[in-house]
C-alpha cells in the first residue's frame, strides 16, 4: 500500500475504508522487513520519549547550551495555576508543552526529531495536550503519530522538512501541518478533514524565514514552536467544524517548496539575517566569540 502525493495517500483511504494513520502503518509494512507489533513498539518508543520530554522541564531547572532560554515551560504552567492564564487547558498546555521540549532540546537532552530537532516540540506539545484534556489512550496518540508520519513523509518527498532548504515554514510550518493533521484524526475526523486541516496549517505560516539568533536554535525558534502547536489546534478546529481550504494539500506543499526556493540565503538557517541580523541579536552572537 504506497502513495507518494497526499490525492493518493486519500485515495488509499476512500477505497480501503481506512484512516490515514492506518494506511501508512500498512505501507511501512509493505516496504519494511519488521511486524506490525514491531512498528507499534517503535512508535511506542518516540511516544515516550515524547511524554519525558514535556515534563522534564516543570521537574528540573535546565541550563541549555547558548543560555537564550530556559524556564519557559514552567512560567507558563505558574501563571495557569494562579488562575491568571489568558488562555483555557489545552491551548495553555499545548503551548507549555511545545516551549518545554526545546528547553530539553537546546540542553542536549532527548527528543523526537518531528520532523526535525529545531520543531520538536509542535506535535508532542498539542497531542500529548489533548490526551490529558480528553482523556485519550495511547493508542489514540500512536494513531495520531502515524496519521503525522504520513504528512511528514509526503512533505519530505516532495518538498524538504529543512530550515536550511526552504525557511523555518519548513520545519515549524511542517509540524503544524503534521499536527493539525493527527489531531483531526485523534479527535474523530475523516481523512479530507486531515487534509484541510494539513493545508491550511502550512498556509498560515507559509513564508517563515529561518533566523536563529547566534546560529542556535534556541530564538526565536522556542517561541515558533508555540506558534505551531496552537496554529495546528486552530486548524484542526476549522476542519472539524466543516471549513474546507480551496488549496489541496499537494499544491499547498509545492507552493511551500517553491517560496522557500526564492527566500534568500540569509533567511535559511545561515543566522545572517532576520531576528539574527537586529542589534540585540548580534550581540547575543558576541558572547560566543
Amino acid at each position: 500500500m504506497n502513495f507518494n502525493y497526499a490525492s493518493e495517500l486519500l485515495q488509499l483511504c476512500k477505497e480501503n475504508n481506512l484512516p490515514i494513520s492506518e494506511v501508512m502503518i500498512r505501507r511501512e509494512l509493505a516496504n519494511t522487513d519488521t511486524t506490525r507489533e514491531e512498528i507499534i513498539q517503535k512508535m511506542t518508543k518516540s511516544l515516550n520519549i515524547m511524554k519525558s520530554s514535556v515534563k522534564i522541564p516543570l521537574e528540573t531547572s535546565i541550563k541549555t547550551m547558548g543560555g537564550l532560554i530556559g524556564g519557559e515551560e514552567k512560567k507558563i504552567f505558574d501563571r495557569f495555576k494562579e488562575g491568571k492564564s489568558l488562555t483555557g487547558s489545552l491551548t495553555t498546555k499545548a503551548l507549555a508543552y511545545s516551549l518545554g521540549v526545546l528547553e530539553v532540546n537546546t540542553s542536549m537532552g532527548t527528543i523526537v526529531a518531528s520532523p526535525t530537532a529545531g520543531a520538536s516540540g509542535v506535535i508532542p506539545g498539542l497531542l500529548l495536550a489533548l490526551q490529558e484534556e480528553f482523556n485519550l489512550s495511547d493508542e489514540c496518540v500512536l494513531n495520531g503519530l502515524f496519521n503525522a508520519s504520513a504528512i511528514g513523509y509526503l512533505l519530505m518527498r516532495n518538498a524538504s522538512v529543512s530550515g536550511a532548504e526552504a525557511g523555518c515554514q519548513a520545519e515549524v510550518g511542517s509540524a503544524s501541518a503534521m499536527a493539525a493533521a493527527a489531531t483531526v484524526e485523534m479527535m474523530g475526523g475523516t481523512p479530507e478533514q486531515c487534509m484541510y486541516a494539513a493545508s491550511t496549517a502550512l498556509q498560515n505560516l507559509l513564508g517563515l524565514v529561518c533566523d536563529p539568533v547566534a546560529g542556535l536554535v534556541e530564538v526565536p525558534c522556542q517561541s515558533r514552536n508555540g506558534v505551531g502547536a496552537t496554529n495546528a489546534l486552530i486548524c484542526a478546529e476549522m476542519a472539524l467544524s466543516g471549513i474546507t481550504n480551496i488549496i489541496p494539500l499537494d499544491e499547498m506543499i509545492e507552493c511551500m517548496y517553491s517560496v522557500g526556493k526564492t527566500m534568500p540565503s540569509e533567511l535559511r538557517e545561515t543566522a545572517l539575517g532576520g531576528c539574527a541580523k537586529t542589534p540585540s541579536g548580534c550581540k547575543k552572537c558576541s558572547i560566543f566569540k
